[in-house]
């Protein structure tokens, strides 16, 4: 995989993970530890962006 296709990859789990938060904190009754789980994955992804971008 080159790191072109790997890092428009990232992007898009990035992406989705964005939905999946924005959607969990929409409702009342979220699980707040499967909220923080979700927004630790995004924050990884984003310092792998980061990483791999310089």
């Amino acid at each position: 995989m080159s790191l072109s296709s790997h890092l428009a990859e990232l992007k898009k789990k990035h992406e989705h993970l964005s939905t999946e938060v924005e959607e969990a904190q929409r409702h009342p009754a979220v699980d707040q530890l499967e909220l923080a789980s979700l927004k630790k994955q995004k924050l990884r992804i984003k310092e792998e962006i980061q990483r791999l971008s310089h």
